[in-house]
């Protein structure tokens, strides 16, 4: 019967261990988040001032954060124009440049959801992990019962409310996931309609310096 207790332990224990893992999980993804908005916002006042892309260039070097990256792809795609034949059309460099952006904001985009699969993952296991050792104990006070011969309030109230215990782990391992899950996955659908309209606000600026070069 030692090895019952055992396994309703167990399962109590791992359940700890889950929540050490999303709150570990939700501070770090929360500190990565607020660093690089406050990077992208001074980029962005940075970036609202620029009338060229020579502007921009004067200012790249000390700028950081997913939006700085994504215009440093756009300028190493116009860098990368000077070894393009004459003949490319203005058309298919545009869609060249399109394609350095969004390919760099799916790349940081890749990069934000990192860690969110965790956060799923215990949100969806946890209350199922936590009833697993609740039935498991239930079990082991049920055959408990039977052996002593009694079913009176004091002998079995005792047994089950401690393998109770299990359910009650589970949620509130489940709840901070299931929060932190939502909350990160809205942000980085927020970031990644910005990366997208700074793409757009990038290849105008590109236009306007053609222009205004011409």
């Amino acid at each position: 019967m030692d090895a019952v207790p055992d396994i309703v332990d167990a399962v109590l224990i791992f359940l700890v261990i889950l929540s050490v893992i999303i709150w570990s999980v939700g501070i770090s993804k929360y500190l990565a988040f607020y660093r690089n908005s406050r990077f992208d916002r001074e980029f962005l006042a940075v970036f609202s001032k620029a009338r060229d892309i020579q502007d921009l260039l004067a200012v790249m070097s000390s700028t950081k954060g997913r939006l700085a990256r994504v215009c440093q792809a756009g300028l190493d795609e116009l860098v990368s124009w000077q070894y393009l034949a004459n003949s490319v059309a203005p058309d298919d460099k545009r869609e060249m440049l399109m394609h350095s952006l969004k390919q760099q904001a799916h790349a940081e985009q890749t990069r934000m959801e990192n860690g969110l699969s965790i956060l799923a993952s215990v949100g969806s296991t946890a209350p199922f992990i936590g009833l697993f050792g609740t039935v498991w104990g239930i079990m082991n006070a049920l055959k408990s019962i039977t052996a002593m011969g009694s079913a009176s309030l004091d002998v079995v109230a005792g047994p089950i409310g401690e393998a109770l215990i299990a359910t009650a782990i589970g949620i509130a391992t489940a709840v901070p996931a299931v929060l932190a899950y939502n909350y990160f996955l809205r942000k980085v659908r927020l970031s990644a309609a910005t990366m997208d309209n700074f793409a757009s606000a990038f290849h105008l600026l590109v236009l306007k310096s053609r222009i205004k070069h011409d």
